[in-house]
């Protein structure tokens, strides 16, 4: 029996370690009390208010919350929860002072400080005080170091103020703690903040800087758009125009549905430098590789339009109509054709044929993760935040009703 006497005592002392540390789980000591954790969890207003958070019902939810906030005082989680309702609703000054007053607590973990203080800093964020925001953030990065959404948020606060040097260190910073799935999404945030940073430097003439970090952009984002079209404006900033057309000319390789970015660009080159026909071919072999695309269609009629061609300018808008029928610079290019060629009666004619059914729209586009809807192209959402997610909407044609649905 003695023989088993060490590894029964091993036994007991495990089951007791695990007992302990449950119960430290459960129970934490506040001013002498010990307080239950999870009772609140059990609460049924707790309970409810999370169903009806889940259902999207924000007043019922607060209602809920705030029962079992008051019946359970001490529940930390359950406070943090109904700050950020308060938030959410726009009560912001409600927020700040439930989420103030939880940074009052005695014998708050570094944890539990560091999320209390991540939730006041987003408090801060939406009520427009930005200075205190960054500081709330700052310090939850100095509780806790690999605190994501902290990093997040203090880079959208830096982008907002037009800080790109500190919004780059900060994604940085991110893209070091994530793992390998999200690093495309990361190379193109840098990318982005890379080109705010060369723009910037192009403000200053600074053409070397400024070069440079457009090449950088590139490098961590072949299709980052922008930082070729800026990267070409330098080498013409430079003189070596023969170098700016080869750039812009790239992005119709790496990204023809973007290629339209750079046609002002390249037409008004290929004009300035005695060879229209440059700009033609361009077009032309973009019109054979996608049928479906209208814009090379209108960029090449307006090139015609200018050196005195209508009519072969119409046909190409004609064209384009049928694939867009909703963009209204098409139709505004069709009608000066038209006015050049003195309104052929036949060609109106066929012009009215084919908008019968159309809805003007300023080529709208749509962010592909939240909808958000604009009438440009923009490179970040200002509604989800996100970057190089818009894309050119498709809108069927609406039957007998003027209303368009997506």
């Amino acid at each position: 029996m003695s023989a088993y006497a060490p590894l029964l005592a091993a036994l007991v002392a495990l089951l007791a370690g695990l007992t302990i540390g449950k119960a430290w789980e459960r129970y934490k000591l506040r001013d002498g009390k010990w307080i239950d954790r999870r009772r609140a969890r059990e609460s049924p207003h707790y309970i409810l208010g999370l169903n009806f958070l889940v259902a999207n019902q924000i007043d019922l939810a607060i209602e809920e919350l705030s029962r079992a906030a008051s019946l359970h005082a001490d529940a930390l989680e359950v406070h943090m929860i109904l700050g950020n309702l308060y938030r959410e609703k726009g009560q912001v000054g409600k927020a700040i002072t439930v989420h103030q007053g939880l940074l009052q607590r005695p014998g708050l973990s570094r944890l539990e400080h560091a999320y209390v203080l991540l939730c006041l800093g987003l408090d801060y964020k939406r009520g427009g005080f930005v200075e205190r925001a960054h500081e709330a953030f700052t310090e939850v990065l100095r509780l806790d170091a690999k605190n994501e959404y902290a990093l997040v948020n203090l880079q959208k606060l830096q982008e907002e103020q037009h800080q790109w040097l500190e919004a780059y260190d900060t994604r940085q910073r991110l893209a070091t703690l994530a793992d390998g799935n999200t690093r495309p999404r990361n190379q193109a945030i840098l990318a982005f903040l890379e080109n705010e940073i060369g723009l910037e430097a192009l403000r200053r003439t600074d053409y070397a800087e400024a070069a440079r970090r457009f090449a950088a952009a590139i490098d961590l984002d072949p299709r980052a758009v922008p930082a070729y079209l800026n990267l070409g404006d330098v080498r013409v900033a430079e003189g070596n125009e023969r170098d700016a057309a080869a750039i812009w000319e790239k992005v119709v390789e790496i990204a023809p549905d973007r290629a339209y970015l750079a046609f002002d660009r390249l037409e008004a080159l290929a004009v300035r430098t005695a060879n229209p026909e440059r700009f033609t071919r361009l077009c032309r072999r973009l019109i054979e590789e996608n049928s479906q695309d209208w814009r090379a269609r209108l960029a090449l009629s307006r090139h015609l339009t200018a050196r005195a061609r209508p009519s072969e300018a119409l046909d190409l808008l004609f064209a384009a109509l049928v694939q867009n029928p909703h963009a209204l610079s098409i139709h505004q290019a069709i009608w000066r054709s038209l006015g050049a060629l003195h309104h052929p009666q036949t060609l109106v004619n066929r012009y009215s044929e084919l908008t019968e059914h159309a809805v003007f729209y300023l080529d709208p586009h749509v962010c592909v993760r939240c909808r958000y809807r604009s009438t440009e192209l923009l490179w970040q959402c200002p509604h989800c935040h996100d970057w190089n997610t818009f894309v050119e909407e498709r809108i069927a044609p609406a039957q007998d009703t003027d209303e368009v649905e997506v």
